[in-house]
């Protein structure tokens, strides 16, 4: 398994050189890129396709060779194999039959991506792609929500707009990094919080390149209101909406999850305004409670 770079071509280790330049067969996404990589190193091996598509058909082909003892160097089209790549069942098949697996390890985005953005990195999880459609995309983020790591995604330009708008609506006003054509010459980092970079990317259209996008955890570094503060903005909006619309408003706002948002005006609404009234001085707007009772019998 030989780890191949993600944009610039020099980020290669002199081990995987070795191995490709001694390798019998190069398995690899798409022989037109791997052959190009081989040109600018001055390596000259046979080279096979080996992909989602047509994996079933060519696996036998290379455990046929690796079983007699050749040498199957396996890479993707840029970065770690097997990492939102093929190859897991050719390992997995390949360690069934007693064949020796080496990892030649190097260049992997979502590990640049975390060394350069900024977001914590004790504990992170790497989430690969998200479902293309947006009601899959909620459900797969709303799953990820309560994790207590930074979670690392790929995605397609065609859909960044549209995920970071998902992952505001799941996941809230985190701080957030988008990262594209990491260690090419055009290479950029854009951090915010993820409402704001979702209203970016809608503006300005689907940037180019590859793109991995970084969300930090719920309990680390995030674009955060105290709950004193949610409270006051709650009952400011409580006095002209109903709890729904409240709850739907400052979600638009600030980014922070609708449901979360409705069950706390619940609650204030149930009888926590004076209470809030005492603490929050000057800052609560006159009025209030007035509209809480008043719109109960809408909610």
């Amino acid at each position: 398994m030989v780890s191949t770079p993600i944009g610039n071509a020099r980020d290669i280790t002199l081990r995987a050189l070795d191995l490709l330049r001694s390798a019998d067969i190069i398995a690899c996404e798409d022989t037109r890129v791997t052959r190009k990589l081989l040109i600018i190193h001055d390596i000259d091996r046979p080279t096979l396709a080996y992909h989602d598509h047509n994996a079933a058909r060519v696996r036998p082909r290379l455990m046929e060779r690796l079983i007699k003892g050749e040498i199957v160097a396996l890479v993707s089209d840029a970065g770690t194999p097997l990492i939102s790549d093929p190859g897991y069942r050719l390992v997995n098949e390949a360690r069934r039959a007693g064949v020796a697996v080496t990892a030649l390890p190097g260049a992997s985005a979502p590990l640049a991506a975390l060394a350069s953005a900024g977001l914590p990195t004790d504990k992170f999880l790497f989430a690969g792609f998200l479902p293309p459609k947006s009601a899959a995309r909620r459900r797969a983020l709303g799953e990820l929500a309560p994790i207590s790591a930074t979670l690392v995604f790929f995605e397609s330009a065609t859909r960044l707009a549209a995920s970071l708008t998902d992952m505001t609506a799941e996941l809230g006003a985190r701080e957030a990094a988008v990262l594209r054509e990491l260690t090419k010459k055009f290479e950029e980092v854009r951090h915010g919080g993820l409402p704001d970079l979702a209203r970016h990317y809608q503006t300005k259209g689907p940037p180019k390149g590859e793109i991995v996008v970084l969300v930090a955890p719920p309990d680390g570094r995030a674009v955060t209101l105290d709950e004193a503060e949610i409270d006051v903005l709650l009952l400011s909006a409580l006095d002209q909406n109903s709890v729904r619309d409240a709850a739907a408003v400052l979600a638009e706002r600030t980014g922070l999850p609708r449901r979360a948002l409705y069950n706390r005006a619940l609650a204030l609404r149930a009888g926590a305004g004076e209470e809030l009234r005492a603490r929050a001085g000057d800052d609560l707007p006159t009025g209030a409670n007035d509209g809480l009772r008043s719109r109960a019998e809408d909610d």
